[in-house]
């Protein structure tokens, strides 16, 4: 298959990384430095699940450059989604998937609003960083993308994209309803995000105390109760387990939000803890700790795209 991966960031240069090594045409979309480094040295994966390094890597600068292709995969912030949106059209034929890997749950109808009918819900799992440009370390989790129609049938696009994903040493999980897995990877990268930039300490301190526990259940709690009200049945259990997930985690762990926001970066706070304030009045939904959160974040947000 034909890949452009559009955001050369760590998720975005893993997957393309393997796909590519699995024997499919991928290009990524890529800029500056890491646009220099992928021409001049290729790219270079450090995992668990093996060292890659290719030294003969597809990348360009604009999507004229790639022209059509069969997927694409988007690996950009959430909050350039609807920036970047208009520019993929020259990517994008009459059989082209789009297919979004982002935090939170709205890129797939904001890709919708341009590309009607081509885009999947998707989702992914991994812990990595990019430790220079064109350089990625894998840390962990098992590298996975979950991936479906956002109505729920099931499609040969579908079906052929994760094959080729599965092929490519990815794996690939198809849920019956996407956007419901979507809502529970939120319902805990939203709350922990919003949580551990306010406090700015490792998820190993906040889950333990019990003041700032508490706030992480409570913020929870809203999310489940908006996502309910939208007609995503998230149970109890699902809560119960999202906070055992989160107690299985290594305790010096950060969640991206907070590191950009630490280091004056711009952040996914309007896709995440934002999204929940938003959604939340859409579905008359009060969410104190989540409203809060947003308040307080909102102003080191402001200065960091200011500057950036």
């Amino acid at each position: 298959m034909r890949f452009a991966i559009v955001g050369a960031g760590a998720v975005g240069l893993y997957f393309g990384g393997r796909l590519a090594a699995g024997g499919h045409e991928v290009t990524f979309l890529a800029r500056g430095k890491t646009l220099a480094a992928l021409r001049r040295e290729g790219l270079e994966l450090t995992s668990p699940k093996g060292d890659l390094h290719l030294a003969d890597v597809r990348a360009e600068e604009r999507p004229e450059a790639i022209g059509e292709v069969d997927a694409v995969l988007l690996a950009v912030k959430a909050w350039q989604v609807p920036e970047v949106a208009p520019s993929l059209r020259p990517l994008v034929g009459p059989n082209t998937t789009l297919l979004p890997l982002q935090n939170g749950v709205e890129a797939p109808d904001q890709l919708l609003k341009h590309f009607p009918g081509r885009v999947l819900g998707g989702l992914c799992k991994i812990i990595s960083e990019a430790t220079a440009p064109a350089v990625v370390r894998h840390l962990g989790a098992e590298p996975t993308i979950a991936l479906g129609e956002l109505d729920g049938a099931a499609s040969p696009r579908v079906a052929d994209l994760a094959s080729a994903l599965d092929g490519a040493g990815i794996v690939a999980e198809t849920p019956d309803d996407i956007r419901k897995a979507m809502w529970k990877k939120f319902l805990f990268i939203a709350p922990v995000s919003g949580i551990g930039a306010i406090t700015r300490v490792p998820l190993g301190v906040f889950r333990q105390m019990a003041e700032t526990r508490q706030l992480v259940r409570r913020s929870m709690e809203e999310v489940v109760a908006v996502a309910r009200a939208l007609g995503i049945a998230l149970s109890d259990h699902t809560l119960e387990a999202t906070l055992a997930f989160l107690d299985g985690l290594p305790p010096a762990g950060t969640a991206s939000m907070q590191r950009d926001l630490m280091a004056g970066r711009p952040s996914e706070l309007e896709s995440q803890t934002g999204a929940v304030v938003r959604l939340a009045a859409q579905a008359g939904v009060e969410v104190p700790v989540n409203d809060f959160l947003y308040r307080c974040l909102l102003p080191s947000e402001r200065a960091a795209r200011r500057e950036s």
